[in-house]
């Protein structure tokens, strides 16, 4: 195993107890936020560390500074306030932080993610403090192998990086788009367990194409354009070829790249590192377990549903794939399943008839399946393709607000009696359609789930949980699962495991109350299971050099790896 850290390691005392050491004393130790503990600090641990006098006299239990730093938070008066807030409680004392989070993860996790990130992103440069992560920029690209080394942590395994190219709805944010990475790892730890002290966020910061951010006197970026093509890929080769050679068993997830290139930087390097991008393929299993939710609730099988995706971005056609990859695995050809999918860009439906980019060529309907649509231009339009294909489900990953019409849901519940109606879109400023009117306008018989958190819809004296399809119940759990399985490479068969996992934890648990997702505070739980069966099928798929075990031993196994909250005695080096 190697260090942790350059300045603090891991320890067992004779029983096999842990402890923490260190080269560190006085106030330097208290500014390194992994290992600051605040009052928490023993008596002992003060004398012994050099920090006697540093702190105020008060001993305090972590439950105790919990509720202290709670208190603060409830006062704060706006969601970027709190925001805010939670961030300079984790730049001081980022155990104290987890435990928080831990504890509060259904009222915070819509301020440390989405729809509140969004904003700290536009605000990054503005609301800056500390520092956080790795830089990469091209300022510094040619030395990235000691911009891999200036990190302090030796023993990395899991790494979220972005370039900042498609935020969310919100487009291009250059450097702003840390703050992603940021809050991901917040919910790889959280969620899934994984160690703050093995996770590193990673800003690839090459450029931005926004004339209002390198005009602004305080963006924290680079000042060019974005690189292209050659540059850019040479850019990515040389990040990805420092974390090898640095952290030679970390996992890369790609984050809010742009479609032009987030299909082709998945492909370069899945079989590289292991990696996968969240926005292609957690998307696309987290939409696939819902609607393999809403068909359980209706009765019928995912291989009868016909589905439109209003989108064809990298969450588009993430999508559109996981539930064509569901539909072969229910028993229809790669043709038939094909037919069932229809995808929509901001053209129309995608068909043969036009040019489309490499992504989105696999999912163009042939002109002639269309030929006897009544359509009134050349491609047709959303409500057009509702009319005559007569979908079971439509899924909306466009950005575009309000897309979902009441029109176009009227067409939708005409279509079929239960019709699974999804906007997922994030953030909340971006949603296809709010909840209360889906309900409404279906007479409540849709099935509904949204990408941003909605309060439950009453409608007909009946109350809806409104399920959120949020990539949280997926990436945690799929990258736990590839670092304990040592996996060489991220297959598609462990990314589709994980929305199986998913989706059979929600029968087991949730399906007869009305749910399709689970609620936000079941995260961790549902990515146990997720992680064990990610894990078992990266066994089977020859990725692991661990024996095949059974469900529940796996299970136990992600259990007692996951990280806790809870402070360490500290000792001197």
């Amino acid at each position: 195993m190697p260090k942790a850290s350059r300045y603090f390691d891991f320890k067992t005392d004779k029983d096999g107890k842990p402890y923490l050491t260190t080269t560190l004393d006085g106030i330097t130790l208290l500014r390194l936020v992994l290992l600051n503990k605040g009052t928490a600090f023993s008596p002992e641990e003060r004398a012994e560390l050099g920090i006697e006098g540093l702190l105020p006299p008060a001993y305090n239990t972590l439950e105790q500074q919990i509720d202290r730093v709670y208190a603060g938070y409830r006062t704060q008066p706006t969601p970027i306030a709190k925001y805010q807030f939670l961030r300079s409680l984790q730049e001081r004392h980022e155990i104290l932080f987890y435990a928080l989070l831990e504890r509060h993860v259904e009222e915070m996790l819509p301020i440390v993610y989405t729809p509140t990130v969004g904003d700290a992103v536009m605000q990054f440069s503005a609301l800056y403090q500390n520092p956080r992560g790795l830089s990469y920029s091209t300022d510094n690209i040619g030395r990235a192998s000691a911009v891999a080394a200036s990190y302090p942590l030796d023993d990395v395994r899991m790494i979220v990086a972005t370039d900042s190219s498609a935020i969310l709805g919100i487009g291009d944010q250059g450097y702003g788009g840390l703050a992603i990475p940021i809050g991901k790892l917040a919910l790889y730890t959280v969620a899934g367990g994984v160690s703050p002290f093995h996770a590193m966020p990673v800003a690839l910061d090459v450029g931005t194409d926004r004339e209002d951010l390198r005009s602004d006197p305080f963006y924290l970026g680079v000042r060019r354009r974005r690189l292209r093509d050659e540059e850019y890929l040479s850019f990515i080769d040389a990040f990805v070829a420092s974390v090898r050679a640095r952290w030679p068993r970390a996992v890369i997830q790609w984050e809010d790249l742009s479609k032009d290139t987030a299909f082709a930087v998945l492909e370069r390097y899945r079989d590289k590192v292991p990696s996968f991008n969240d926005d292609i393929q957690g998307t696309g299993a987290v939409a696939l377990a819902g609607l393999i939710s809403a068909c359980k609730m209706k009765g019928e099988r995912l291989r009868d549903q016909r589905v439109v995706i209003h989108g064809a971005g990298a969450g588009g056609i993430g999508v559109a794939w996981a539930i064509r990859e569901g539909l072969v695995r229910d028993g229809l050809t790669l043709a038939e399943a094909s037919a069932r999918v229809l995808v929509l860009d901001s053209k129309g439906l995608l068909t043969s008839a036009r040019g489309c980019e490499a992504y989105k060529r696999s999912f163009c309907q042939p002109r002639e399946a269309i030929v006897d649509w009544n359509i009134a231009g050349f491609e047709p339009t959303l409500l057009e393709t509702i009319r005559n294909a007569r979908p079971t489900a439509l899924i909306g990953l466009s950005g575009q607000t309000g897309a979902f019409t009441e029109t176009v849901v009227k067409a939708m519940a005409k279509s079929v009696a239960t019709p699974i109606i999804f906007p997922l879109s994030n953030p909340t400023s971006s949603c296809e359609a709010l909840p209360e009117d889906v309900y409404r306008w279906t007479d409540g018989k849709a099935i509904v789930a949204t990408g941003s958190p909605f309060a439950p819809v009453e409608h007909g004296g009946r109350v809806h949980p409104i399920g959120q399809g949020n990539n949280a119940f997926i990436f945690p759990g799929l990258g736990f699962g590839a670092i304990a399985a040592e996996a060489k490479a991220i297959t598609d068969g462990m990314v589709l495991e994980a929305a199986y996992a998913l989706a059979d934890y929600v029968e087991e648990h949730h399906l007869a109350h009305g749910r399709i997702y689970p609620p936000i505070g079941e995260l961790r739980e549902a990515s146990v299971h997720v992680a064990a069966r990610v894990i078992a099928r990266a066994i089977a798929d020859g990725q692991s050099t661990m024996l095949p075990r059974p469900i529940e031993e796996l299970e136990q196994t992600v259990r007692s790896r996951q990280w806790k909250a809870e402070y360490l005695p500290i000792k001197r080096a």
